[in-house]
């Protein structure tokens, strides 16, 4: 049975050398889409003193929020044992794997992640003239998925799970044929 770990982040920022990440969620699910598993946590500032949080109109998120949270070691372990052995996906998978790998290398910790699964590429690949739009609240809209509250990285990250059955099916792979897909371009 293929298992997927469904992973989103949040970040101070848009460039992975200068911001981090401020949140980590991750769903599991199997290839029907069903929830194995679901885990999200902050992550603590490298510096108590010094450290901003980005734009807390988009991600909620604040400074108070992120102070007593787990240092990025301690979540990048929790999530590298979360994700072993299943298949990751992400909605814009580059971006989130630029953060990802960049605080699991700061962090020293080994997150081995092979042949990612983009729900952006997916949906992008579907249509080639780029009529529609391909962010996530529109995917969600478009396969009426339930977004809980958007820019959270576990809500984002259990609304791509349930979107991603249906990216599957619209481009005829079926989960037998998931562990050899590869999205182009990752």
């Amino acid at each position: 049975m293929s298992r997927f770990a469904v992973v989103d982040v949040e970040t101070s920022g848009l460039e992975p050398k200068k911001h981090h990440v401020i949140q980590v969620g991750v769903v599991v699910t199997d290839g029907e889409g069903t929830i194995l598993d679901r885990w999200s946590s902050l992550v603590g500032p490298r510096s108590r003193w010094f450290f901003r949080v980005g734009p807390r109109r988009v991600h909620g998120i604040s400074r108070r929020d992120v102070r007593n949270a787990p240092p990025a070691r301690d979540v990048m372990l929790e999530l590298a044992r979360r994700i072993n052995g299943a298949r990751f996906v992400a909605h814009n998978a580059p971006f989130d794997l630029a953060f990802l790998r960049r605080t699991a290398a700061d962090s020293c910790v080994d997150l081995h992640i092979e042949a990612p699964v983009c729900t952006l590429r997916l949906s992008r690949a579907l249509d080639p003239q780029r009529t529609r739009s391909h962010r996530l609240t529109d995917l969600c809209d478009r396969y009426d998925v339930k977004l809980v509250k958007a820019h959270d990285a576990l809500a984002d990250a259990e609304a791509t799970a349930a979107v991603l059955p249906h990216l599957l099916r619209e481009h005829g792979i079926s989960t037998d044929q998931v562990p050899g897909f590869q999205v182009p371009g990752l």
